[in-house]
């Protein structure tokens, strides 16, 4: 079986506890092309109402990001290059991948998109890397409007953006004992352990989460052609994978994405800006060295 990125985290995720006085109650299905994941331990009515509610949100926010929807508001703002009164949902998101963008001094940049495309076609990439650049789009509550022959990716956000939106609506619903997987983790309450797990050498150990979100990413999970997607101008990945302990799953999931073309110093250095929990970094060797 071939460990795809989303594989080896739901792989990583049966390692989770699950104590014998609390009664389980899971639902997996399909989100951004992935398999994804809701596990509530409570009363069967309240997490059979939560999980309806849950998935709704998903759809939702597909309906938004999603690239394999020709439909979706991304997939107009690509067609296009402009998006009108974009909703306040996707301006959220706008605003936490330019937070993304300023942390990690430009390593994380949803433009590359044009990238990944012409690396898929097998075409030459040198208009696609000229189109790179997240300051070259301007945003504001009227209208998104982006450079150039750019196009947006948000695949290095959006999972997690989605996991932080359904576990605060599980939060508000009273529950408190949650694991949500929508190809990044966040927990609320309990004990669940998640594994560290590298699409080459497996897992290579294991976290405890009580409250908080992980991601994890790694290049070699998806190849395009003879590389890894995560892409950048003038970047290439450092690491084989990195997992990234934060307080939410968007924080975690951009991080861990840009943190892929780090060097060991920038990365000390974005984990100081972020305030962020844990980074655990596995090289090329297969070696685990925590941040």
């Amino acid at each position: 079986m071939t460990l795809t990125r989303r594989r080896f985290l739901t792989i990583s995720a049966a390692f989770s506890a699950v104590p014998a006085t609390a009664k389980a109650h899971s639902w997996q299905g399909r989100a951004f092309g992935a398999d994804v994941s809701l596990t509530i331990r409570g009363p069967r009515s309240d997490a059979a109402a939560a999980m309806t509610h849950a998935r709704k949100l998903i759809a939702e926010v597909e309906q938004l990001f999603s690239l394999y929807d020709p439909t979706s508001s991304l997939s107009q703002l690509n067609a296009k290059g402009v998006l009108r009164l974009p909703t306040a949902r996707f301006l959220e998101l706008m605003q936490a991948a330019d937070t993304a963008f300023r942390l990690t001094d430009g390593l994380f940049d949803p433009t590359v998109q044009p990238l990944w495309q012409a690396l898929a076609q097998d075409r030459d990439t040198a208009a696609a890397v000229a189109s790179i650049g997240w300051k070259k789009l301007r945003f504001d509550p009227a209208q998104i409007t982006l450079g150039p022959a750019q196009a947006l990716t948000f695949n290095g956000i959006a999972q997690g953006f989605a996991t932080d939106l359904v576990a605060d609506a599980l939060t508000a619903r009273g529950l408190t004992n949650t694991l949500v997987n929508i190809g990044e983790y966040r927990a609320n309450g309990g004990r669940w352990t998640v594994g560290i797990a590298d699409p080459e050498h497996g897992i290579l150990g294991h976290r405890t989460l009580t409250k908080g979100a992980i991601a994890t990413s790694s290049p070699a999970a998806s190849p395009i052609r003879a590389q890894g997607h995560i892409l950048h101008a003038n970047a290439q990945p450092r690491w084989s994978t990195v997992t990234v302990e934060a307080s939410s799953a968007t924080l975690a999931d951009s991080l861990s994405t840009a943190m892929v073309l780090a060097t060991r110093e920038q990365i000390d250095v974005m984990k100081a800006r972020a305030d962020i929990a844990r980074v655990a970094l596995v090289d090329f060797n297969g070696d685990l060295f925590t941040v």
